[in-house]
This record gives C-alpha cells, sequence and structure tokens, in this order.
C-alpha cells in the first residue's frame, strides 16, 4: 500500500508538472471539449434528445469517456516508463497500472464534482437511482482498468500499441453514443434502432448510459434495462466485463515475470 500510495501521488503530480494551470487542466479539457461538441451537434447539427437535461448528459458522457481514455491511455505506457524502478525495486507490477488508474479516477471525481453543480444550475431531479451509481462507476473502472493491463502487457512487446490505441480511441468516440443520444438514433427505426440496441452492448456505452440515467435523466437515457427483454442480452455487457476482466489478469499475470528482461 505504501508503494501504491507514493506511485499515485507522484503520478498524479507528474502528469500536470510544468503546466501554469495544473490540476485545472483535468477539468478545464472535459468542459471545452464540451463546449465545441454543443455548439457543433446540438446547435449546428440539431442533434439532441430535445430535453433540458442534455448539456448535462452530453458533460457527464464525455467526463466519463476521459476517464476512460485516461486510463487506458497512461495506463498502457506505465510499465515501460516504470521499467526502471520495476528492475531497481521489487513489487508486484501491477501495482504500476493500478496507480495510473487512480490517477484517472482522482480527476473523475473532480470532473463529476463539476457535473453536480452544472446539474443543479440545469434544475435537474435527482432520483433514488443515483443509488446504483456506485456500481456503474465499479463496472467503468473495471473495464478501464481491464484494458489498461491488456494493453500495457502488449506495450511491452509492442511499442505499436499506443498508436493503434490513439486511433481506435478517436473512432469509439465517435461511435458510441456520448457526442448524441442514443434515442436518436432508435427513433430513427429500422436499421438504425438495431445498431443502437448493438452499442449498448459495448460494456463501456452500456456503463456511461446507466451512469446518465442512473444521475441525471431516467426519463430519457436508453439502457440494456429498458430496451432488451431476454435477461441474456442484458446480462451480455457484464459478462464481457468478465471475461476481459479475466482475459487481462491471465494475460498481464503470464508476462509479468518477463518485463524486466524484455524492457
Amino acid at each position: 500500500m505504501t508503494v501504491l500510495r507514493g506511485l499515485v501521488k507522484t503520478d498524479f503530480k507528474m502528469r500536470y508538472q510544468g503546466s501554469f494551470l495544473g490540476v485545472a487542466w483535468s477539468v478545464l479539457k472535459p468542459v471545452l471539449l464540451f463546449v465545441v461538441m454543443y455548439i457543433v451537434f446540438a446547435k449546428f447539427l440539431r442533434l439532441t434528445d430535445r430535453t433540458p437535461t442534455y448539456p448535462v448528459v452530453l458533460l457527464l458522457g464525455i467526463c466519463s469517456w476521459q476517464f476512460v481514455s485516461e486510463t487506458i491511455g497512461i495506463g498502457l505506457r506505465s510499465i515501460v516508463d516504470r521499467g526502471d524502478l520495476l528492475r531497481k525495486v521489487h513489487f508486484p507490477n501491477y501495482i504500476v497500472v493500478v496507480s495510473a488508474s487512480i490517477g484517472s479516477l482522482i480527476s473523475l471525481g473532480i470532473n463529476y464534482a463539476v457535473v453536480f453543480v452544472f446539474a443543479l444550475f440545469q434544475h435537474v431531479e435527482f432520483t433514488w437511482r443515483v443509488l446504483w451509481l456506485p456500481l456503474n462507476l465499479l463496472e467503468l473502472y473495471i473495464i478501464s482498468l481491464s484494458l489498461a493491463l491488456l494493453f500495457a502487457t502488449c506495450y511491452v512487446y509492442f511499442r505499436d500499441i499506443a498508436h493503434i490505441w490513439e486511433v481506435f480511441s478517436q473512432i469509439i468516440f465517435y461511435a458510441m453514443p456520448i457526442m448524441y443520444p442514443l434515442s436518436y438514433v432508435i427513433d430513427k427505426g429500422g436499421v438504425y434502432a438495431s445498431l443502437a440496441k448493438l452499442e449498448l452492448l459495448n460494456p463501456i456505452a452500456q456503463t456511461i448510459q446507466d451512469i446518465r440515467h442512473n444521475l441525471i435523466a431516467p426519463a430519457t437515457q436508453p439502457t440494456v434495462w429498458n430496451t432488451f427483454d431476454s435477461w441474456w442480452e442484458k446480462a451480455m455487457p457484464f459478462a464481457l466485463v468478465l471475461c476481459v476482466a479475466c482475459l487481462s489478469v491471465y494475460v498481464f499475470r503470464r508476462n509479468s515475470k518477463r518485463f524486466a528482461e524484455v524492457m
């Protein structure tokens, strides 16, 4: 725990070292992206759910995705970046990846505080469903950390993984219902409605939709719970999370003993 605490402090300080605004960037980045995307998607393209809560829903989605992107992006490089430390000090290698994820979790907490203040100004009416948020955030953390562990292992052997993730993360960002409301796609019907349902089977999209539903807008946000009828369809995203988590732990443990040797 001492090593983990020290790494978390160091990682969080190093993240904004040398910048004038420092930790404030953890809030400014998603807020600035929200402003740009709100102008483009809501004002020009009119891709909204036509509800007063849409701006808060949009900001919440951006902050949640920012956490996933940061956890994976920083986590996948963490083993290589801490290679000298791993060769000198003996401790479980996974702690390096976990410390990077906790730094992103701190930023997420700061961002959610901003979302909460913004929601108060928008007169959002919170319901008992906010009690589900800890479980939603736990699922989001597990899938993010699992992918970070898996990619961190691959990055030790193949540096191209970082560039592949940068491209792939942009594709995911615009393909998932973060910038546009999922209800807008479902309302089009036909093949669009089928694609919208397929999107909900993505654990990241499913979790972000659950967070939006439980915190901000339960009446307007589609989730696996109110979109699918059969239990196995509702369970599929959670089964995928479990599979990815087991795979990442297996791959990481199988290769972690060779990290120092390969690096």
